[in-house]
């Protein structure tokens, strides 16, 4: 039982060291980054998200650029109910182009974000390192600009992530959902 339990914390511990060394894209652009993202894609191994995903639902994100370079990141998810979730951060710029960091206040975690990879005017993966309390957990979203993920989107957003160190089970496509009105 030791042993095993070792072996895991080992492979844990390696998996989010070559997360560490995640570079974002080269020559990344965030003005044409910005606008209307539906994100479809989202994979981790934290267990609030193995607990939740599956209730969860495609979103939208809206992606604003401001005077200095940081990101105004809206999220929108249409309830059941018909009511709506919301959620923003301002994620700040860091020295690395298509890398920013942001305190979550919903969460109380730091976050490490990076765009790895991205076709402005098609999809995004977007690639997040959260901490809280000294423990960190990897969060992989595929943003793209339409409601309709393709089926080589999906295979590289799947892909992109067991690479990262998460689990097939922790990797989903979420059904489609109507949007919430404009705030």
């Amino acid at each position: 039982m030791r042993n095993t339990l070792f072996k895991m914390l080992a492979a844990l511990m390696c998996a989010l060291s070559a997360c560490a060394n995640v570079m974002p894209v080269q020559d990344f652009d965030l003005q044409k980054m910005t606008g209307k993202w539906y994100m479809v894609g989202f994979a981790s191994n934290a267990q609030w998200f193995v607990n939740h995903k599956a209730n969860m639902k495609m979103s939208t994100a809206m992606i604003q650029s401001t005077d200095g370079g940081d990101i105004d990141l809206s999220y929108a998810t249409l309830n059941d109910d018909g009511s709506c979730w919301r959620m923003t951060h301002l994620a700040k710029k860091t020295d690395t182009p298509g890398r920013f960091t942001f305190h979550s206040q919903v969460w109380d975690n730091d976050n490490d974000m990076r765009i790895v990879d991205v076709v402005y005017d098609n999809y995004a993966l977007v690639h997040t390192i959260k901490t809280k309390d000294g423990v960190s957990e990897v969060l992989n979203k595929l943003y793209i600009r339409n409601p309709e993920a393709s089926v080589d989107l999906q295979q590289k957003f799947t892909q992109y992530s067991m690479q990262t160190g998460i689990h097939s089970d922790n990797i989903v496509i979420f059904p489609k959902n109507a949007e919430c009105p404009e705030a």
